[in-house]
């Protein structure tokens, strides 16, 4: 399981610890909406590049155009 370090910088104690179950949680959650968010670009991206090869444009060549 993963660590939690907390560190105390007005008194310089360092806790090593496990996460909480609604830390866990927490954690997955994340997780889970950063997946989606970094699917829904990467489809964005995908949906831009099949535009311009059905314009027959290069990503440089389409800036140069809308400028």
């Amino acid at each position: 399981m993963s660590e939690v370090l907390e560190i105390d910088v007005a008194t310089g104690e360092v806790i090593r610890r496990d996460y909480t179950a609604d830390e866990l949680a927490d954690r997955e959650t994340r997780r889970i909406k950063f997946e989606q968010m970094e699917a829904a670009a990467q489809a964005k991206i995908a949906a831009r590049q099949a535009v311009l090869n059905k314009l027959g444009l290069t990503a440089d060549e389409a800036a140069a155009l809308l400028g």
